[in-house]
């Protein structure tokens, strides 16, 4: 008897501690969750960057082909202007060369000497000085165009270096942004790795709870059928004496349910192995197979606004034992029997009383 109830604490405290761990397990979850929800944002930061990146490198590309074009179209435009200086240069050369030739100097000053007036005599003069004037303005004109040329495709040489610069520079920013990119994709592989191990260890854990709790209860269940049978053999047919106050505690009650777990669902059955909604509730509460009531009766009992495991949901011709987060287990229907699930639409929480 001693060893039963040594047991039954053993098996109450090692349920105590399987409960503690399993939301230690789902906290590591939802922070690996929330992990990696950060680095997802991240990643999609830097992909919006990258893509802002992307643009600007074509926006620069573009304008460094039409920086090569001007350079090209202000080449050829260089090329004319030098080649019109040097035709310039050219035709002046040859005038001062027959000129001096030709003694056109002298013929010159001959014609102006002898145009018979002071007034023919200086549009003779004026007339030379402009031919002279017009050539050497040309020539200066056609210098100052190629030099005017020449820098402007200096200017253009100069913004094509630039832009180039910034091209290599936004390949560079490319290059680290996609490897962040990559390191992150990475990282968030690792996370949902992480994820998936802590799930697994969580439902081990929980599969592992749900076996101690089982346990906990057969001890407890063989544990009350002793006292009961002592109690009769002792008491000469009188059970008054002997009768065990039930455990209704809620890991209790909990524990209970858990144990019938597969049950089959039997319509007004409240036995080892077989239940009804409310039969299923009556045992959990108070670990003997004697029903309390029904779903009606369950729901004049006190509600509770803040549910506890071990609380009742009760609804409209239906009930089961609240186990936490938002999840009841209760005895379904024909073909189903006893299972967990989500506590149903229009349920109230109630307590029992005891």
């Amino acid at each position: 008897m001693k060893f039963r109830k040594a047991a039954a604490v053993v098996l109450t405290a090692a349920l105590a501690c399987s409960l503690t761990v399993t939301p230690v397990l789902a906290d590591e979850v939802d922070d690996l969750k929330q992990q990696k929800e950060n680095v997802q944002s991240e990643v999609e930061d830097l992909q919006s960057q990258l893509d802002t990146l992307m643009q600007k490198m074509s926006d620069l590309e573009d304008e460094l082909i039409s920086t090569g074009q001007e350079i090209t179209q202000t080449e050829e435009d260089l090329k004319q202007a030098e080649e019109d200086e040097q035709e310039q240069y050219e035709a002046m050369k040859l005038r001062i060369k027959y000129m001096y030739e030709a003694g056109t100097g002298s013929a010159d000053l001959d014609r102006v000497l002898s145009s018979g007036d002071m007034s023919g005599m200086l549009s003779q003069a004026e007339y030379s000085q402009q031919v002279h004037n017009y050539d050497r303005e040309k020539l200066e004109e056609y210098v100052a165009t190629t030099e005017k040329v020449k820098e402007l495709k200096a200017s253009l040489e100069e913004k094509q270096d630039d832009l180039e610069a910034a091209q290599e520079e936004y390949q560079a920013q490319q290059a680290e942004m996609s490897s962040t990119i990559e390191e992150k994709s990475a990282e968030i592989e690792n996370l949902d790795d992480m994820i998936q191990e802590a799930a697994r260890k969580a439902q081990e854990e929980e599969e592992a709870r749900q076996r101690a709790a089982a346990a906990a209860a057969e001890a407890e269940r063989q544990q009350a059928q002793q006292q009961g049978g002592s109690s009769i053999t002792t008491g000469g047919g009188s059970s008054s004496s002997g009768d065990s106050i039930p455990n209704t505690s809620g890991s209790a009650v909990v524990a209970r349910a858990q144990s019938c777990l597969g049950a089959a669902y039997v319509w007004g059955a409240c036995s080892p192995g077989a239940f009804d909604c409310s039969g299923l509730v009556s045992y959990c509460l108070t670990g003997r197979y004697v029903r309390l009531g029904n779903t009606t009766t369950f729901m004049g009992w006190p509600r509770v606004s803040s549910p506890q495991p071990g609380d009742v949901c009760v609804g409209n011709g239906h009930c089961g034992i609240y186990i936490g987060g938002g999840m009841m287990i209760h005895a379904a229907t024909e073909g189903v029997g006893v299972i967990t699930g989500p506590v149903q639409s229009g349920m109230i929480y109630v307590r029992y009383g005891g």
